[in-house]
C-alpha cells in the first residue's frame, strides 16, 4: 500500500501541471444532467446579474475624478481672469489636483468595499488625502510662479471638494448596504464538497466583516450519512454533476471546494467536471497546513483561497471588449449597409422566402441564441438544426447562396446580433444546437468542447483565420477547432481580437472549405 504524503510535503507544482492539463481540453466533462426541482427553484432566484465590486469601484473612482475636476475647473471659472492664455494651465493645474487626490485616496485604502460602506470611519482618511492632495498640486504650481488661482478660490475650491467628498462618501456608504441587502452587489457563491470541512468554510466566510459573497448552496455526491442535507443552515442542493447545470442556469460567480488539498485525485476529477464554466474556481486553504507561496493565494475577507481557474475576460476586460463590439460592429454596418442591401435583394429575387435566416445556436454559457444570417438554401431545404452539415456541390444551396457561403457575406447580419449583445466580433465560432460530424454531436467527439462557452461566441474567431472554417467533417477538424478556440479564450487581449479582425477579410480568399 502507498504510504500517504505528509501535508507539508504535498506538490503543489504537480498539481498545477494537472491543471494545466486539464485546461488543455484533455479531461472529459459531464454535461446535461438534469437538476432536481429544489435546486432549479434555487437557481431561478439567482438568474439576476448582479454588480460586480470591482466595476463599482472603478467607476466610482473615476466619478470622483470628473467630479473634483469640474468643481475647480467651475471655481476656476467664477473666480479667476478667463483669459485665453490661463484656460489651458488652468485645466491642467486642476486636472493634476483631482489626479493626486484619487492616487491618494487609493493609496489609504478608501477605494475598498468595506471602506466605502463605512464612510464615518474614513472621513478623517478622506479629508487628508483630499488636503495633502491640493496643497502638493497648489505648492507645485506657484513654486513655477504661476497664479492661476486668487486665494479665495483657492479657499472655494478646498471648502467645495471637502463638502462634495464628505456627502457624496455618505450617500454611496448607503448604496452600497442598501445594494448587498436586495443582492444588486455580491459575489455569489458555491460550495462544492459538504460536512464539516464546508460548515467549517461558511462559518468563517460568515465572520468576515462587510462580506460580499453570498452562498447560494452546497453540492456533494456523498449521501447524507457522510455530508448532511443541510450544514451551516444552507442546503445541499445535488450531486457535483448536477452542479454544473446549477452553475449555468444561476448567475454564480465562484465555485469554492471544500476538501483539503491533500485529496488531490478526486478534486482533479471534480476540476475534469467543473473547469467548462465561466466561474472562479477555488480551493479553500483556510483549514490546510500547506505551505504556498504567497502569490498562490487570493483572499476572501481573512479567508486565503488558492486560485484554480479564473473566469475569463472579467470585469473592466469584458467592458473594454463590450466597446470594441459596438465600435467596430457600428463601423462594419455603416460601411456595409449597401452590401447587405444588395445581399438581401438578390436572395429574395432568386427564391421563395426570406432574406434572412434565423438558427438557434449555443451562446455564452450554453444559453440558446438566435444567429441571424442571409438564407443561403432553398426555403423549403433549410435545415435548422444542421443536423447534415452542408458538402461540396450541396442541392440544398442556391446558386446566389453558394456565392454567399464562399464569400462569408452571409454572416454579415450577425453584426445586429453583436450589437445586441448576444455575440462578440472575435470568439469561438457558434454552432447550432444539434451540430455534429457524422453521427455523433461535437460534445462527443471532444471532451473539452463546451469550454468554448466560457466567453461570447464570435462572428469570426482564431480557428477560422488559421485556415478551419467551414466544414467540420472529420473528428480531427472538431478538436483542432476546439483547441485553436481554446488557446483564444486563455490568451484573449484586445491585441488579440484586433489582429484577427485584421486578419479576416484577407484569410477569406481561402475557401477550400466553405460551401
Amino acid at each position: 500500500m502507498n504510504e500517504l504524503r505528509k501535508p507539508e510535503e504535498f506538490d503543489v507544482d504537480d498539481l498545477r501541471r494537472k491543471v494545466s492539463e486539464i485546461r488543455a481540453g484533455q479531461p472529459a466533462s459531464e454535461a446535461g444532467t438534469e437538476l432536481n426541482p429544489f435546486a432549479r427553484q434555487i437557481a431561478e432566484q439567482f438568474r439576476d446579474i448582479s454588480y460586480s465590486p470591482t466595476l463599482l469601484i472603478g467607476q466610482f473612482r473615476l466619478f470622483e475624478l470628473i467630479s473634483l475636476l469640474a468643481i475647480g475647473l467651475l471655481v476656476g471659472f467664477f473666480f479667476s481672469s478667463n483669459e485665453q492664455g490661463e484656460l489651458l494651465p488652468r485645466f491642467v493645474m486642476t486636472a493634476a489636483g483631482a489626479a493626486m487626490t484619487v492616487l491618494l485616496l487609493q493609496l489609504v485604502d478608501t477605494y475598498q468595499i468595506p471602506a466605502l460602506r463605512a464612510a464615518r470611519r474614513t472621513v478623517k482618511r478622506v479629508m487628508t488625502a483630499w488636503t495633502i492632495g491640493l496643497a502638493l498640486t497648489v505648492g507645485g504650481v506657484y513654486m513655477a510662479e504661476a497664479e492661476l488661482y486668487p486665494l479665495g478660490g483657492l479657499a472655494t475650491w478646498y471648502a467645495a471638494g471637502a463638502a462634495f467628498l464628505f456627502v457624496e462618501r455618505h450617500l454611496t456608504a448607503f448604496g452600497i448596504r442598501h445594494w448587498a441587502r436586495n443582492g444588486v452587489m455580491e459575489r455569489r457563491a458555491v460550495i462544492v464538497g459538504g460536512g464539516e470541512p464546508a460548515k467549517y468554510l461558511v462559518r468563517q466566510l460568515e465572520q468576515q466583516p462587510d462580506n460580499d459573497i453570498r452562498i447560494c448552496g452546497i453540492f456533494d455526491d456523498r449521501n447524507s450519512d457522510r455530508s448532511p442535507t443541510v450544514v451551516a443552515g444552507y442546503p445541499k442542493l445535488g450531486t457535483f454533476a448536477e452542479l454544473v447545470e446549477f452553475a449555468r442556469l444561476a448567475r454564480i460567480d465562484m465555485l469554492i471546494i471544500a476538501l483539503p488539498a491533500t485529496a488531490e485525485q478526486r478534486i482533479l476529477q471534480l476540476l475534469r467536471k467543473l473547469w467548462v464554466l465561466p466561474v472562479d474556481i477555488r480551493l479553500a486553504a483556510h483549514a490546510n497546513r500547506l505551505r504556498f507561496r504567497p502569490r498562490s493565494y487570493s483572499h476572501v475577507g481573512a479567508v486565503p483561497m488558492f486560485d484554480i481557474f479564473d473566469k475569463p475576460i472579467r470585469d473592466w476586460d469584458s467592458v473594454a471588449k463590450r466597446i470594441f463590439d459596438l465600435v467596430f460592429s457600428v463601423i462594419f454596418i455603416v460601411l456595409l449597409w449597401p452590401v447587405m442591401l444588395a445581399t438581401a435583394i438578390a436572395v429574395k429575387a432568386t427564391s421563395k422566402g426570406p432574406a434572412l435566416f434565423r438558427q438557434k445556436r449555443h451562446g455564452f454559457n450554453n444559453e440558446v441564441v438566435q444567429v441571424l444570417k442571409f438564407r443561403s438554401m432553398y426555403t423549403e431545404m433549410s435545415d435548422q438544426t444542421a443536423v447534415k452539415a452542408v458538402t461540396k456541390g450541396d442541392p440544398r444551396v442556391t446558386p446566389v447562396g453558394r456565392f454567399l457561403r464562399k464569400s462569408s457575406i452571409d454572416e454579415l447580419p450577425q453584426l445586429f446580433n453583436v450589437l445586441r449583445g448576444e455575440l462578440s466580433l472575435v470568439g469561438p465560432r457558434p454552432h447550432a444546437i444539434s451540430a455534429q460530424t457524422g453521427e455523433r454531436k461535437y460534445v462527443d467527439v471532444v471532451d473539452s468542447y463546451f469550454a468554448r462557452h466560457r466567453v461570447k461566441p464570435g462572428v469570426t474567431g482564431w480557428a477560422q483565420i488559421n485556415g478551419l472554417r467551414g466544414e467540420l467533417d472529420s473528428d480531427q477538424k472538431i478538436r483542432a477547432r476546439t483547441a485553436y478556440d481554446l488557446d483564444y479564450i486563455e490568451n484573449w487581449s484586445l491585441l488579440f481580437d484586433l489582429k484577427i479582425l485584421f486578419l479576416t477579410p484577407i484569410r477569406l480568399l481561402n475557401t477550400d472549405n466553405a460551401y
